[in-house]
């Protein structure tokens, strides 16, 4: 049997010198702002709930969003649910072979920041101002 030949590759373990490309930032956050929207998911659907449940409650809900650390959780959140959803867009078009070159994926990453950025920046002046 012919003894295959495979490189050893230098082990990099140490997390804070690695140097990610933008797209692979772009990745392991799509993969946490999934995760983080899944986790909140009962919160939120409990809130909602809730606050139609009586008009005191909803009250109450309303009072609690005028605080600064409520309003800046639910910033979180909607910059959750915009990069997983941009990113998410980003990921269909690379599944459909577009975009797939590397100056192409860069320029894209770049993009879905700038795009769920603004849109979260937008959004919040919309819902929580």
């Amino acid at each position: 049997m012919a003894e295959m030949s495979i490189k050893k590759r230098p082990k990099n373990l140490d997390i804070a010198s690695i140097k990610l490309p933008l797209p692979g930032k772009l990745s392991i956050l799509h993969r946490v702002s999934g995760v983080g929207i899944f986790l909140m998911l009962p919160l939120l659907l409990w809130i909602f709930q809730a606050s139609v449940t009586s008009p005191e409650t909803f009250a109450t809900f309303q009072a609690a969003l005028g605080h600064p650390v409520v309003k800046l959780i639910l910033a979180g959140l909607i910059w959750a649910y915009m990069h997983h959803f941009c990113a998410g867009i980003r990921y269909l078009l690379l599944d459909m072979h577009v975009g797939v070159d590397l100056p192409s994926a860069r320029q894209s990453a770049v993009i879905v920041f700038a795009v769920s950025l603004t849109l979260t920046v937008v959004l919040w002046g919309v819902l929580l101002w």
